[in-house]
């Protein structure tokens, strides 16, 4: 079920966004926010390339925190307006998909970035 609804925000809710606020643009739009998912690129610098119980936020370059800032510096500017909202709607997909993760695995929480930022 987890695995569903990640991919269903990865996907499904970026074109409902498209389509809602971006009424004239929405294939165009919806395009740029597919392409914003190439952030998951920084996953293939890691090691394991892929650990289901890895929250992402934090970890990866493209999903830290300072690159995070980034996304939200650049929806100011009119012109990076629709790759940060695409690049947000991505992150808020990870940060929902690792709360899940955290609910059934208290490890997975106290070894994540998140948990050392608040601690």
């Amino acid at each position: 079920m987890q695995a569903i609804i990640h991919y269903s925000l990865h996907f499904v809710f970026p074109a409902l966004i498209a389509c809602v606020f971006f009424k004239d643009d929405r294939k165009k739009v919806y395009v740029i926010f597919l392409l914003t998912m190439l952030i998951d690129l920084d996953h293939l610098l890691a090691t394991p390339v892929f650990d289901p119980q890895r929250c992402s936020i934090g970890f990866h370059y493209l999903h830290s925190y300072p690159a995070i800032a980034v996304y939200v510096l650049m929806l100011f500017f009119k012109k990076t307006r629709i790759i940060a909202t695409g690049l947000l709607l991505h992150v808020f997909t990870d940060v929902i998909d690792c709360v899940w993760t955290f609910s059934v695995c208290r490890d997975c929480l106290e070894n994540s970035a998140i948990f050392r930022l608040f601690k």
